[in-house]
């Protein structure tokens, strides 16, 4: 029981100033996006003497907005070195700087009369949630036993999601999201950091990177110890050993390397696709058409901020779910019916939406449609797609693997975010269209070329992709029967 609680333990240190960082950093910026243009707009003013014009003071703001994700692909991409070569743990421990950086840039913007301390806060703090995204999953699934590694991985999804709650309940205009306080709205992200920085140190490295990274079996062993107690350790280390005799000789590899690796070919093409689509799914998107969606439903204006907690809670409640059914359901169907919902979803929103003013009930199907939407994301493609990596890639691959994925999901997200508009311009009613797209195919890919990865070692789950990465050549082998059976001696 004792390890039990160190497990959990040590999950809650690395999520609350790590993915928890993400959810809680995309949420808080909404509240005071007002406040924060019209301080651009005076700040000008006492300048140069001159107001700002509403495009010029739109385009900064989506300087600003932009410059989250930005932060976050360079995060990803130096989060693959930095797990290398500091460990994950200390990884995670170093990460806060940046937010800490952050902090102290947004808090003190208004009395240093300079908006582009908020555009370089907002760049800090996209860097700190490029590397956790990227290394926490990494770590906690290292760290997990081989039956629980889906559900505590998975985790990151939650604090995820957590964030994005609690971001949004403290944005409330009773509470920090007021005209007086946004600065410490926005500084606020400092309280996860200086609490992961308190808590984390007391925990153990991940056991995997001791013993296949470091080559340190002592301190593997004590980890495991901390983490499992005294219960025999001798299969998990056996399995460990083995993984660190598959990889003898080899040393961390870079992303491009995964590319030109044949053996890793379907395991590369897997990561990318769903990566891709976890942001091309149009989930972030139903947040935006949120508020218009309230409105018609006929939601006084100063009520929709509440109603807009219930879609962050939607997120969180299904991904607490999916944790705790992971392990018994697997990675596929989840996958695959978190992407088949959303299809459907998005062609009744889309008809919803189309016939919005014309029938008197449709608002309200279109507002189920949104928490529907939300609701299949997070019972699948929100978590799972975080735990994968770490699964079907092998230690010396997963840290590129990870880089991989980082970097898609942030550029994905830029692109989506720069893009959302224009398509709602120009499809208005059936904006869905593209993400209904990316749903369908992905759902196809998953139901026919994706393994699952459930309760099985990390080598029987390359083993598997091996397989598959050489389908071609065994296929050849065997058209070859007459020359095989000559060599078949008794």
């Amino acid at each position: 029981q004792l390890q039990n609680k160190i497990l959990i333990l040590t999950i809650c240190a690395a999520g609350i100033g790590g993915t928890f960082q993400y959810g809680y950093n995309i949420s808080i910026i909404n509240a005071p996006a007002s406040y924060i243009q019209t301080f651009m707009n005076t700040t000008w003013l006492e300048r140069t003497g001159v107001p700002l014009e509403s495009n010029v003071i739109l385009l900064l703001w989506s300087f600003t907005v932009s410059a989250y994700p930005l932060g976050g692909l360079i995060g990803a991409v130096v989060a693959g070195p930095m797990a290398i070569m500091l460990g994950r743990k200390m990884s995670l421990l170093l990460n806060n700087v940046f937010v800490i950086i952050a902090a102290t840039l947004s808090g003190f913007s208004r009395m240093a009369k300079s908006f582009e301390m908020i555009m370089l806060s907002r760049f800090f703090t996209g860097m700190n949630a490029g590397v956790s995204m990227n290394i926490q999953p990494m770590y906690l699934a290292e760290s997990a036993p081989k039956k629980l590694r889906g559900a505590v991985a998975l985790t990151s999804a939650s604090f995820t999601a957590l964030g994005l709650v609690l971001g949004q309940v403290v944005g409330l205009r009773e509470l920090l999201g007021g005209e007086e306080s946004w600065p410490f709205l926005l500084a606020s992200n400092v309280v996860p950091a200086l609490i992961q920085l308190t808590a984390l140190p007391w925990f153990p490295e991940s056991p995997r990177y001791l013993l296949i990274d470091r080559g340190d079996k002592e301190s593997c062993i004590s980890a495991l110890q901390k983490l499992r107690g005294t219960s025999d350790l001798n299969a998990e280390l056996e399995e460990m050993l083995a993984e660190q005799a598959a990889v003898k000789g080899q040393r961390a590899k870079n992303p491009w390397e995964l590319f030109q690796n044949r053996a890793l070919r379907w395991q590369l093409v897997s990561i990318v696709v769903l990566s891709s689509a976890m942001q091309l799914c149009g989930n972030d998107s139903m947040y935006f058409y949120a508020a218009y969606v309230f409105q018609e439903a006929g939601i006084p204006q100063d009520k929709i901020p509440y109603v807009v907690i219930g879609t962050g809670s939607c997120e969180l409640i299904t991904s607490v779910t999916c944790n705790m059914i992971i392990d018994y359901a697997g990675r596929r169907p989840l996958l695959l019916g978190g992407y088949i919902f959303m299809a459907g979803w998005a062609i009744v929103f889309m008809v919803a939406l189309s016939q919005q003013t014309q029938i008197s009930w449709m608002p309200y199907l279109s507002m189920a449609c949104i928490f529907a939407y939300i609701l299949s994301f997070g019972i699948g493609p929100a978590g799972v797609t975080g735990v994968l990596p770490t699964e079907v890639f092998d230690q010396m691959s997963r840290p590129a693997a990870y880089m991989i994925c980082g970097s898609l999901l942030w550029f994905n997200l830029f692109l989506v975010g720069t893009a959302f508009p224009f398509i709602v311009k120009s499809l208005a009613h059936f904006c869905y269209i593209p993400f209904l797209v990316v749903c369908v195919c992905t759902a196809l890919y998953v139901w026919f070329f994706l393994p699952e990865t459930k309760g099985k070692s990390f080598l029987e789950i390359s083993e598997e992709f091996r397989k598959q990465n050489f389908k071609t050549k065994t296929r050849a082998g065997f058209y070859k029967g007459p020359e095989e059976i000559k060599t078949t001696t008794l």
